[in-house]
């Protein structure tokens, strides 16, 4: 059990901001991007369950059909998920400076408009 993670993504780039989207979601963590990977930090100096984590993107994998392409590997506080037949997920991605993150939670959206409206929750 960690406090913080990060999870490698070189072999699914493409793929990054869909998958911090979900997972974050799914462990109640909030997340910070690099430049191959994301981390995970715990909400109040929580647990984050680094099993959950796993599971979760695996759940998202399957979700998009990769399931049987990839494995999540875990080293200590390092997931890494690993091409296993060498094949690279080709999807038109946008640029991370075209994503919009809400400062609070770590909320990933492409829309301007739609964080400022995300962020209104916070103030509730």
């Amino acid at each position: 059990m960690f406090s913080m993670l990060t999870i490698d993504c070189r072999d699914v780039e493409s793929i990054k901001s869909e998958l911090v989207v979900y997972v974050s979601d799914q462990v109640a963590a909030i997340p910070t991007l690099k430049n191959h990977a994301f981390m995970l930090s715990s909400l109040d100096d929580q647990i984050i369950d680094k099993d959950v984590v796993i599971t979760s993107i695996k759940e998202f994998l399957g979700s998009i059909g990769e399931g049987n392409n990839f494995a999540v590997i875990s080293n200590n506080d390092v997931i890494s998920i690993k091409s296993i037949y060498g094949k690279i997920i080709e999807r038109d991605s946008l640029p991370n400076s075209d994503m919009f993150s809400c400062t609070h939670c770590g909320f990933l959206t492409r829309y301007e408009v739609e964080l400022q409206n995300h962020m209104k929750l916070h103030y509730l």
